[in-house]
């Protein structure tokens, strides 16, 4: 019974708060009015005509040099506030008055509510709607990032510029730690090295632990290997190998050509293998075991992927194609590499084009997660077809044909998945090096894609006139505001936020939906504009200045000494008395 009584309080005093907050919200012109009433009613004993009457005649004392000096303190002022919200803007793509607005005086006025929703059905959705949010804001590793030592770093030394930034190394680290590294990492010394060799935030560190753990027990190596490799030996009990990952690291960081990098994984891939075989056997004896194997697994995939880039990179297409094949059927479980990616840039430069689109019957399945990739090499497969003979003028003559209609749909298609990627491919926006992780939907792989997939489209004659005519249509099929997708989920907000902690500084993000100027922003600007023209004109022109003030000042105050004469022709001007009699 206390709890129904308490249940009942609660619920009244609910509902209490909620007439307070609606009295509020609705009924504050009737507030205002009745203040208006009460200030008129007391303007006998107020003294408010005297008042205004004795400003009146200060006013008129001023000379125009006050006057000037106001307009310009006005317009000084709104400029520094318009400067401060457009850096805030710039910045944090909000506006700063607004964000306060809503902070702290939407609470006090009953904007906000945080009761828990009634309607489980609801609750459910938002869920999901969070959930969504969350996966689609997800940061993935980029399949086909550049090499830190023969990429990344020649660009640094050219340009002096760091196309990287601390983030999105940090996020490569933390990869790193977790496909190449295992508890049992303590039991061999090499491996304990580089544990701690993937934790270093300084380049040459990383690289000379990675050097240490090779040089370990350097005088067990045998000379009919390479340089620094080894079999396996064994010293006080304790087994030795080569060190895959330290090879892996090398010819990510120090090798400052594809060559030597591909010199470094091959070696790294001999390692590999046999700490694989090994692995493989002694998995089923313990969680340790498994773990391990995990691990090794995680690594050979990791270098034999990269072996088939640097064959890419280094013109032996066919040879990466044929190693990503055989990588995929190995280890066809091991999606999170994304290798199929990697396999459809290759067959686009061998102009496979039926093998790109037996790939893409397998990987652009609705149950599977999507990217720019998927949807637009799609769009490009379909634009070949048409794009040669596609002319925009003929086509608004007679209409669009089926297989036309196919292919704007699906560059739609892929305008809504990703729309920042057609102005990197129309060349309206210039491109810089991909991160080494990317936003799905965003900026990022929208460069990513570009970089290495812009040579495929302009290769198909007209595919990037048919882009340039047709993926603008888009935006008139997506909903406005976006709380609704067409085919995709609506496009993440959080897109901004993580493509600028992944871009580097110097390249200007692209933000989608475009962001229009804020209120306040505007409002600042006019009454700064404002404020420094009255400024200017009554410094030049002060007698005709006062005319045009007074003039306008009796304008405007016209109607309200309308209204004043009616009222007091309505109610006796005595009614103050009469109310202190009552």
């Amino acid at each position: 019974m206390a709890e129904v009584g308490s249940g009942g309080g609660g619920s009244l005093a609910e509902q209490l708060k909620s007439c307070i907050v609606w009295s509020w919200t609705y009924l504050w012109t009737l507030w205002f009015f009745l203040m208006l009433f009460l200030v008129y009613v007391l303007r006998v004993p107020l003294k408010i005509n005297d008042n205004l009457s004795t400003v009146s005649m200060f006013l008129n004392t001023l000379t125009p040099k006050f006057y000037v000096a106001l307009t310009g303190t006005s317009s000084l002022i709104s400029g520094l506030i318009l400067i401060f919200e457009w850096w805030y803007f710039r910045k944090y793509g909000t506006s700063f008055i607004e964000q306060v607005s809503v902070s702290h005086l939407r609470p006090l006025l009953g904007g906000v509510d945080n009761t828990a929703p009634s309607n489980s059905t609801s609750n459910n959705g938002d869920t999901d709607s969070n959930r969504q949010s969350v996966s689609e804001c997800k940061v993935w590793r980029n399949p086909l990032n550049l090499f830190r030592g023969a990429e990344y770093n020649r660009y640094t030394w050219v340009t002096g510029r760091e196309p990287l930034t601390y983030y999105d190394m940090n996020l490569s680290a933390q990869d790193h730690q977790t496909f190449f590294t295992c508890e049992t990492d303590h039991l061999r010394p090499a491996d304990a090295i580089m544990q701690k060799a993937w934790r270093e935030r300084n380049p040459q560190a990383r690289i000379s632990a990675a050097h240490e753990a090779l040089e370990l027990n350097e005088g067990f190596y045998r000379p009919l290997f390479p340089p620094l490799q080894a079999k396996r030996r064994t010293q006080n009990g304790i087994k030795l190998t080569i060190c895959a990952t330290a090879y892996i690291l090398l010819a990510e960081e120090e090798a400052t050509t594809i060559v030597e990098a591909e010199r470094l994984f091959k070696q790294a891939l001999k390692a590999g293998e046999v700490c694989y075989r090994r692995s493989q056997q002694l998995q089923h004896h313990g969680a340790q075991y498994e773990a391990q194997h995990r691990r090794d697994t995680n690594v050979l995939v990791y270098i034999k992927r990269r072996l088939a880039m640097c064959s890419r990179k280094l013109g032996r297409t066919r040879e990466a194609v044929k190693m990503m094949r055989d990588l995929m059927k190995e280890f066809p479980l091991l999606s999170m590499f994304n290798i199929h990616e990697n396999l459809l840039e290759a067959l686009l430069e061998l102009q496979a084009y039926a093998d790109v689109q037996a790939v893409l019957a397998k990987y652009d399945d609705i149950s599977l997660p999507k990217s720019a990739t998927i949807c637009y090499t799609a769009a490009l497969l379909k634009a070949r077809a048409v794009s040669d003979k596609f002319s925009p003028e003929a086509a608004s003559r007679r209409g669009l044909s089926t297989a036309e209609m196919n292919a704007v749909e699906a560059i739609h298609r892929a305008v809504e998945f990703n729309p920042h990627v057609p102005k990197y491919l129309l060349e309206m926006k210039s491109l810089i090096l991909p991160p080494e992780h990317i936003l799905k939907r965003g900026d990022s792989e929208a460069i990513a894609y570009a970089f290495f997939h812009l040579q495929h489209w302009k290769r198909v004659e007209g595919a990037l006139n048919l882009l340039h005519c047709t993926w603008e249509g888009t935006f008139r099929m997506i909903p406005y505001p976006l709380e609704k997708g067409h085919l995709f989920y609506p496009y993440p907000i959080c897109t901004e936020t993580a493509d600028r902690e992944l871009l580097p500084s110097f390249h200007e993000v692209s933000v989608y939906p475009k962001k229009e100027l804020p209120f306040f922003i505007l409002f600042t600007a006019g009454l700064c504009s404002f404020t420094a023209m009255l400024a200017l004109l009554t410094h030049q022109f002060p007698e005709l200045m006062g005319v045009f003030a007074k003039a306008f000042l009796s304008t405007l105050f016209a109607p309200l000494n309308f209204v004043m004469e009616k009222v007091e022709s309505i109610l006796p001007s005595s009614l103050w008395h009469q109310l202190t009699r009552i």
